[in-house]
C-alpha cells in the first residue's frame, strides 16, 4: 500500500467540514424538554398516574379481571409521526371537558386490545376471533371508555377541587393508510403523549396512549402546580419579627370601653324568691310579682307544703311498683287457645346473604357484570328473617333446582322479645 492509498490531513479536514456543513442544515428534532419542564413533565405525570388509577379500578369491577395500568412516560408526538407510531389500524376515544377544564383527550389503544375488551364486556373469555370491530364491538368498548374516563374525571375533581365533567365519549378507527380518524384528534401539529403499560388478566400487556393539546397540558400542569404553591403561600409563617418582645411594637390607643346604662342595684328592691330558686318564672320582669290564674291558689316555692283552703295534704304511703320477671313471667305462659286465633296469619320470611353499604358514586357505576361484595364470608350461615325480624340462621341448600335453607340455629326467645321491643 502506498502513500496515494492514504488520505492526506488536507482531504479529511475537508470532507469533516463538509459533514457538519450537511448536519447544520438539517432541522434538530424537538423533544418534550422543549415544551415542558421537568418540574412539569413530572406534574402531568402525576396526574396521569392518579387518574388513571382509579381508571383501571373502574375497568377492572367492569372486566372481572385484574387490570393494571402502570407510571406513565411524557412525551411529544407531531403529525409527521402518526404514521409511524400508528401503523396498524387503532381505535381512538375522545372525551371534551364540559365543566371543570376546556379541553380535548384522546386515547388511543390497539385494535386487537379493544377486541378483546368488547368480548370481555359482552360475557366472553377475551379471545375473539381476528375480525373487524361491529357496532355492538364499538359500543362496548365505548361503554368500557365511559366508565375509565368518568372515574378518571372524578379523581381529577379532588386533585383540582372543583368540578369536572366529561361529554360522552366518541370512538372512532384510526387508520393511518385511509386517513380515517385522524381528523377526530387533537387539530395541534405537536400533542403532548402520555403513554401506560395495559395489562389485563393475561389477556392484554399492551400500551394506552393519552394524547393531550399542549396549551391544555400546561394548563393543567399550571393549576396543579399554582394551587399548591397558593396553599404554601397561605399557611401561617413565623417571622422574627413575630418573635420580637410585645414591647417593640408601637402602642395602640385601647378603645374607649362601651358604656351601657344600667341601673345602681341597691336602688332596686331584692326580687322576690317566687319558685325557691331566688329568680321569677321565665318571660316576668324582676321585682313584679306572678300572676296566678284566676281561682287557683297562689303559687309557694317547691318544697313547701301546698295549703288548699287552710288545710294541708294529707301523708301518702308512696311505694315502689314491683314488675314481673320477663324471662320467667307473663311472656314465658303462652296461652295456648289465644295464639290460636293467629295462626292462619301470613308473615315474610327472608333469608339475607349478607349486606353491604355503597356510596351514591359507586351505586351510579354500577353496570352488568359488576361485582358487589357482602359483609359475610364464604361459608357463613345466612340470617332467615321474619317480618325483617331475625329468628334464626341457616345455611343454603339445593333441593330438586330450587334453592332451599336449612336451619341450624335459632334465636332465643329472650333475644326475639328484645329485638321486637
Amino acid at each position: 500500500m502506498t502513500s496515494k492509498d492514504y488520505l492526506s490531513q488536507e482531504e479529511i479536514d475537508a470532507l469533516l467540514r463538509q459533514s457538519e456543513s450537511m448536519s447544520s442544515t438539517e432541522p434538530v428534532e424537538k423533544t418534550v424538554d422543549d415544551f415542558l419542564t421537568e418540574l412539569e413533565q413530572d406534574a402531568l405525570g402525576e396526574i396521569g398516574n392518579i387518574t388513571f388509577g382509579s381508571a383501571a379500578t373502574a375497568l377492572s369491577t367492569l372486566l372481572g379481571l385484574k387490570v393494571d395500568i402502570t407510571t406513565p412516560k411524557v412525551s411529544i408526538i407531531s403529525r409527521s409521526q402518526f404514521e409511524e407510531a400508528f401503523p396498524k389500524p387503532h381505535v381512538a376515544v375522545h372525551v371534551n371537558y364540559v365543566d371543570g377544564f376546556e379541553g380535548i383527550n384522546s386515547l388511543v389503544i390497539k385494535k386487537r386490545d379493544a377486541q378483546v375488551i368488547a368480548d370481555l364486556m359482552l360475557g366472553g373469555e377475551g379471545n375473539p376471533a381476528d375480525e373487524e370491530l361491529n357496532e355492538i364491538h364499538i359500543s362496548a368498548v365505548q361503554e368500557a371508555m365511559n366508565q375509565m374516563m368518568g372515574s378518571s374525571a372524578t379523581s381529577m375533581s379532588t386533585i383540582f377541587n372543583r368540578f369536572v365533567n366529561i361529554s360522552p365519549p366518541g370512538i372512532d378507527i384510526l387508520n393511518m393508510e385511509s386517513g380515517e380518524g385522524v381528523s377526530s384528534l387533537p387539530h395541534d401539529e405537536t400533542l403532548i403523549q402520555v403513554s401506560f403499560r395495559l395489562l389485563i388478566g393475561d389477556l392484554i400487556d399492551s400500551n394506552l396512549m393519552q394524547l393531550l393539546p399542549v396549551d391544555f397540558a400546561k394548563h393543567m400542569v399550571d393549576m396543579l402546580i399554582g394551587g399548591a404553591q397558593e396553599s404554601t403561600a397561605n399557611a401561617p409563617v413565623t417571622t422574627p419579627s413575630q418573635t420580637a418582645p410585645a414591647a417593640a411594637a408601637p402602642p395602640v390607643a385601647p378603645e374607649p370601653p362601651v358604656q351601657q346604662q344600667v341601673p345602681p342595684q341597691a336602688s332596686q328592691p331584692p326580687a322576690p324568691d317566687y319558685n325557691g330558686y331566688g329568680q321569677a318564672p321565665m318571660g316576668m320582669p324582676q321585682g313584679m310579682p306572678p300572676q296566678q290564674p284566676y281561682g287557683m291558689p297562689p303559687q309557694q316555692p317547691y318544697g313547701v307544703p301546698q295549703h288548699y283552703g287552710g288545710m294541708p295534704n294529707r301523708n301518702v304511703n308512696v311505694q315502689p311498683v314491683q314488675f314481673a320477671n320477663l324471662q320467667n313471667g307473663a311472656y314465658g305462659q303462652v296461652d295456648e287457645n289465644n295464639l290460636n286465633l293467629l295462626m292462619d296469619i301470613p308473615l315474610k320470611v327472608t333469608v339475607e346473604l349478607g349486606r353491604t353499604q355503597k356510596q351514591i358514586k359507586d351505586i351510579l357505576e354500577l353496570s352488568q357484570g359488576s361485582i358487589v361484595e357482602l359483609d359475610k364470608l364464604a361459608g357463613e350461615p345466612v340470617d332467615i328473617l321474619v317480618n325483617n325480624k331475625l329468628i334464626a340462621k341457616g345455611e343454603v341448600v339445593v333441593i330438586d333446582e330450587n334453592f332451599g335453607v336449612r336451619v341450624i340455629d335459632i334465636v332465643s326467645q329472650w333475644d326475639r322479645i328484645q329485638k321486637l321491643q
